[in-house]
């Protein structure tokens, strides 16, 4: 009973109780009923998920600190066909206003008309570009259509705004525009005037509009990645990504989109200092493109969300939060590729959009899920005290790629009470211990420390009575205060004038000094969280090879200037192998079936279906097997080989070894 009410109190999103209570913001945060908050938001698309998982992964969202949901609506989704709109299955965007409803669970809704998202153009349906009118300009044809979108938009929405006690908090329109404002300004107004009536708005703060929007209508949301898809360039660390790893005022990146926003300046729009410094696409993870593959670490979702928290935002937006998977097109397929009339940048795969996420294509956990969670817990139970807090930046804010000659660190203080960030850390450059380290915030000095090669950490000043401490706060419940471990820091607590050094965890159950509990990091990631059993799978499955791959096609580059992906066609020339899997494995808990392959790509069929499709990039390629007919235990695995010379990025963690094969075939818990 006492884990259950722990648990309840912790997935309690920190803005669920308020549904229809006063929303409104100043330059530091949203404060909701006269109380600051600062939330976590976590992108998940719906009508990339299976209608009958959303509730399950709603909740898990939940369980992982997420506190607010982000969703497009894509456009080219509900509307592939002129005039035929479709909310049926997992397309009903009121079914998943609903069950966020039930889950308490405030929704951010990413309206359009133009989104991205990897989606074919960016969302806008394939016949609009047969209209002859520019697209996303204020021009009567285009808004037109627009306003039909946002009118068929309204009828899933009506009756569960916030003002409604609904989940709907705010709309965000367009997305990475740049052109002038007086165009958002008019999808506003035509929302408005169909009864879109919520607490605020949103864009996207990057680019530099042409022209401002007026100051208030929309607030700017900004994002970071630790590398990208888009790049053209097909090195290691290609693009400045780096410097979504050091503290700095700017608010903004100049590595998102290139491909289509091209180069950008370190320049906000004038007077977006006034709004509060929120983000809607922190890179949680990354997708893959058929000529640029990342591999994205834990580390480089954590580092990330710290150095944003630290450099004073107070809303941190993960894009993605949750992986997906495409729906199947009518007319075609509804992945981002080269040959399509809009965003032909960069070839994705047809059917996954996992992202490497903190919750993948199948609702299965990446170790970011957990590492993540106590930064979280963090944000909810000292979101107030945070919120008004001004950084202040020690270290340079423009380090260089690969800059180790001193630490990366900030603080956030306010009156005499404060947070000190620290990050050792920045994506594959191996960033050396840092010696003799003082760190001092609200005229609290700390002992000299030596800081550990890979380190990020918060250290509290003069909160909650401790006067400082070398380990980091996670929660405040029922009057105990939890705190993290930071590996390779001897624990110093100083409180009611002691000095306590060299303190160990004890875990929950028994305090390190009156009320406060000390945790491993593990124990951190998990706190407050049901233990969850997992059996040891031992369900047959069997995978033989059926045909060898035929001629090896030629790897041209497409429109955009990179590789272009296998077609349909190519595919009839790939090895081909049968999979046969148990008929228990359809069965009970969720299951994985789990290939590790050789080779360049990967597609797997089911009754001639394609069901799931892989760019390899060195993790295995997996498939929800509850997704499957329940007859079907047969599957079709088709691999193209890997080539010598392909002008595509393979990370580090790729089995570059030509040709093809099949290493491993298993089937896992979910995890």
């Amino acid at each position: 009973m006492f884990l259950s009410a722990l648990l309840a109190a912790c997935i309690l999103p920190a803005v669920a109780a308020d549904f229809g209570k006063s929303v409104t913001w100043d330059r530091h945060s949203l404060i909701i009923d006269g109380r600051r908050v600062c939330p976590v938001m976590g992108e998940v698309h719906y009508s990339r998920i299976p209608a009958d998982e959303w509730q399950e992964e709603v909740r898990k969202m939940k369980e992982g600190g997420v506190t607010l949901i982000a969703t497009y609506v894509f456009w080219s989704h509900i509307e592939e066909e002129e005039g035929i709109f479709r909310w049926d299955g997992q397309r009903a965007l009121r079914r998943f206003l609903e069950i966020c409803k039930q889950e308490e669970m405030p929704v951010v809704l990413r309206l359009g008309p133009f989104c991205h998202g990897e989606v074919r153009n960016g969302g806008i349906p394939e016949w609009m570009f047969t209209k002859g009118c520019k697209l996303r300009e204020q021009n009567p044809t285009f808004m037109h259509y627009a306003e039909e979108l946002y009118r068929q938009i309204f009828t899933q929405v009506q009756g569960l705004q916030w003002k409604d006690g609904g989940p709907v908090l705010a709309a965000q329109f367009d997305n990475e525009y740049h052109g002038r404002g007086e165009y958002l300004m008019a999808l506003k107004a035509i929302a408005q005037r169909i009864g879109f009536d919520l607490p605020f708005y949103t864009r996207t703060g990057w680019p530099e509009l042409r022209t401002p929007v007026p100051f208030g209508e929309m607030l700017p949301l900004y994002g970071d990645y630790a590398d990208g898809f888009w790049d053209k360039d097909i090195k290691e660390c290609a693009g400045n990504y780096y410097k979504a790893f050091n503290f700095k005022a700017f608010r903004s990146s100049t590595a998102i989109g290139t491909d289509l926003l091209g180069k950008q300046e370190e320049k906000l729009n004038k007077g977006d200092e006034q709004y509060p410094y929120f983000t809607c696409e922190l890179g949680g993870g990354m997708v893959t493109a058929y000529h640029r593959r990342p591999y994205i670490y834990p580390e480089d979702a954590y580092s990330m969300a710290l150095v944003k928290l630290g450099s004073g935002s107070n809303l941190l937006g993960y894009y993605m939060y949750h992986g997906g998977t495409n729906p199947e097109g009518k007319l075609h397929t509804l992945n981002e590729c080269q040959t399509s009339p809009g965003t032909a940048n960069n070839d994705l795969p047809v059917m996954t959009y996992d992202f490497q996420a903190p919750l993948g294509e199948f609702g299965q956990t990446y170790p970011q899920y957990y590492l993540l969670r106590p930064l979280h817990l963090f944000m909810q139970d000292w979101g107030e005290v945070l919120a008004p807090m001004e950084s202040a930046f020690p270290s340079p804010q423009d380090l260089k790629k690969g800059e180790d000659t001193q630490l990366r660190w900030a603080y956030r203080s306010k009156d005499s009470s404060g947070f000190i960030f620290v990050n050792n850390y920045e994506r594959l450059q191996n960033l050396s211990e840092k010696k003799n380290v003082q760190l001092e915030a609200c005229g609290v000095k700390f002992p000299k420390l030596t800081i550990p090669a890979g380190t990020m950490c918060i250290f509290p000043v003069n909160v909650d009575g401790i006067n400082y401490a070398t380990a980091q706060l996670v929660a405040k419940r029922e009057g105990k205060i939890y705190m993290q471990q930071v590996k390779g820091i001897p624990t110093t607590l100083c409180v009611d004038g002691k000095t306590l050094r060299n303190v160990k965890a004890k875990g929950m159950d028994k305090p390190v000094y009156k009320n406060i509990y000390l945790l491993s990091p593990d124990e951190a990631a998990h706190l407050f969280l049901a233990p969850k059993a997992f059996e040891d799978v031992s369900l047959n499955v069997t995978c033989e090879k059926q045909k060898e791959a035929g001629p090896q096609r030629t790897i041209v580059k497409g429109p955009a200037k990179v590789a272009v992906a296998p077609t349909d066609a190519d595919y009839e020339q790939a090895a081909v192998y049968r999979v046969r899997v148990a008929r228990e494995a359809l069965q009970g808990p969720k299951r994985l079936l789990s290939i590790t392959y050789q080779g360049d790509c990967a597609r797997l069929y089911a009754n001639g279906r394609l069901i799931a499709d892989n760019f390899n990039y060195g993790r295995p390629f997996l498939f929800g097997l509850w997704r499957l007919p329940a007859d079907c235990t047969e599957l079709e695995l088709r691999i193209m080989p890997m080539q010598p010379d392909m002008p595509v990025y393979l990370p580090r963690e790729t089995d570059k070894t030509l040709g093809e094969n099949v290493l491993k075939v298993e089937i896992v818990d979910r995890k």
